[in-house]
C-alpha cells in the first residue's frame, strides 16, 4: 500500500544492504535469525507505510503519511565477497556499552564496521543508561557510520513500551538525516515543511489532538517516527521526510555510493571453510593440593611413574628456582611454611603446573 501524502507512488526503490552486529556476553543477548528477521520486516513496513497500525493514523494527518520506497535487505556478499547472511554474532567481555562507539570496535569488546559506503550498519548488545540507541552524524567518520540499538528493544515481541521493532526506525530516520520533529529545541525546527512545530519530545502513548505550540489546529504529530512515543503510537513519516531521507541518496550525496553497493546483488565466493579444531584430550600429569596452600603443598603423579626418578623444581614467579628434589615415589610432600606469599609453578620433565602460596 503506498501513502496518501506520497506525490509519485512510481518513485525507484531505493533498496539499502543490512549487517547486523549482535555483540551477546550473557545467552539471552544472543538474538536468533528469526528476530532479526522480524525487525527488518518490521523497518520495512514502516517506511514503506504498510505497517497494520497506519490504520491508526489520525484522518487530519493522513494525507501527509508517505510511503518513502526505501526498503532494506539483509547483506548477501560481505566486504571480503564471501557469502553472508547478513547476520553476525560475537561473544564479548564488556557487560555494557555506551555512547562512546566501543561497540563498533572488536578491539574494545564490539566488531568492526564493514564498508559504510555500501552497507548499513547496525550494532545490537547491551546499551547502558537506558539508551534505546543511537545513530552516527551524517558525513561522520566511517568507522563509526551506523546505528546502536538496546538488545532488548531490538525486533518484535508483546512487551510493549519499545519492543515493537520502532526504535531501529526511528535510528535510521536519523542515519537518514532527520532531527526529531521538535528540533531539538523548544518549539524548535526539524527542517520538515509539513511536520508541525511541537515544544519537546512526546513519552508514552497520548490520543486525540494535543497542542503544545499552537501553530496547528490539529496539535502535534506525536506519532511520527521521529517522536519519542512508545513503539504502538509511532506511525508514518511525512512525505517531507521522505524528500529529506531520500536527498541523501542523490548525486553528491552522503549515502549516494551505497546505490552501487554489491552487498546484494554481487558474485559471492562461498564462505571460506574453517577446519574442525580436533579436541586433544587433557591428561593431567599430577594432581597439587591444596592449592592455595598455607604449610604442606602434596603433589601426587597419579598413574605418570615415569616421572619417578627425575628432578622436580620449584620456581617463583620470576622463573628464579626455590627448590629442587629427586622425585622417589607416587606423592611427595613439601613445607612450603616459609615462602613467600605469591605465584609458583611446579616443573617436571618439561610439564609445569602452578600453586598459590597464602
Amino acid at each position: 500500500m503506498s501513502g496518501a501524502g506520497s506525490p509519485d507512488n512510481l518513485l525507484p526503490v531505493i533498496t539499502i544492504p543490512v549487517v547486523v552486529h549482535i555483540l551477546y556476553k550473557e545467552n539471552h543477548e544472543k538474538l536468533t535469525d528469526e528476530l532479526v528477521y522480524a525487525q527488518i520486516e518490521t523497518l520495512n513496513k514502516a517506511f514503506q507505510l504498510r505497517h497494520a497500525d497506519t490504520s491508526k493514523i489520525p484522518s487530519y494527518f493522513r494525507s501527509l503519511a508517505a510511503d518513502t520506497r526505501i526498503e532494506f535487505k539483509l547483506a548477501k556478499v560481505d566486504p571480503k565477497g564471501y557469502a553472508t547472511n547478513g547476520i553476525v554474532r560475537k561473544s564479548t567481555w564488556v557487560t555494557m556499552f555506551g555512547i562512546d562507539d566501543r561497540i563498533k570496535f572488536s578491539d574494545k569488546g564490539g566488531d568492526d564496521a564493514w564498508d559504510s559506503d555500501s552497507y548499513l550498519n547496525i550494532w545490537v548488545g547491551n546499551l547502558a543508561g537506558g539508551i534505546g540507541g543511537y545513530s552516527s552524524v551524517m558525513g561522520g567518520p566511517k568507522n563509526l557510520d551506523g546505528v546502536a540499538v538496546l538488545h532488548s528493544a531490538f525486533g518484535v515481541s508483546n512487551a510493549g513500551g519499545n519492543s515493537g521493532g520502532k526504535t531501529l526506525v526511528h535510528e535510521v530516520g536519523h542515519w537518514l538525516g532527520l532531527r526529531h520533529i521538535w528540533g531539538d529545541a523548544y518549539c524548535g525546527d526539524d527542517g520538515i515543511e509539513d511536520t508541525p512545530p511541537q515544544r519537546t519530545s512526546t513519552r508514552g502513548c497520548p490520543s486525540g489532538i494535543k497542542q503544545s505550540c499552537g501553530s496547528s489546529p490539529y496539535g502535534d504529530m506525536y506519532m511520527n517516527y521521529m517522536d519519542l512515543t512508545n513503539d504502538a503510537c509511532m506511525l508514518m513519516f511525512t512525505t517531507g521526510q521522505m524528500n529529506k531521507m531520500r536527498s541523501a541518496f542523490a548525486a553528491g550525496g552522503v549515502r549516494n555510493k551505497i546505490l552501487s553497493s554489491k552487498g546484494l546483488n554481487g558474485v559471492a565466493m562461498p564462505a571460506p571453510v574453517e577446519m574442525p579444531v580436533t579436541e586433544v584430550p587433557v591428561v593431567k600429569l599430577m594432581d597439587v593440593y591444596p592449592n592455595p596452600v598455607q604449610n604442606i603443598l602434596t603433589i601426587d603423579l597419579k598413574e605418570n611413574s615415569a616421572f619417578i626418578g627425575q628432578e622436580l623444581q620449584i620456581v617463583n614467579q620470576f622463573g628464579q628456582p626455590v627448590k629442587a628434589l629427586k622425585l622417589t615415589q607416587q606423592k611427595t610432600s613439601i613445607n612450603v611454611t616459609g615462602y613467600v606469599k605469591g605465584l609458583y609453578f611446579i616443573r617436571i620433565g618439561g610439564h609445569q603446573q602452578k600453586f598459590m602460596k597464602l
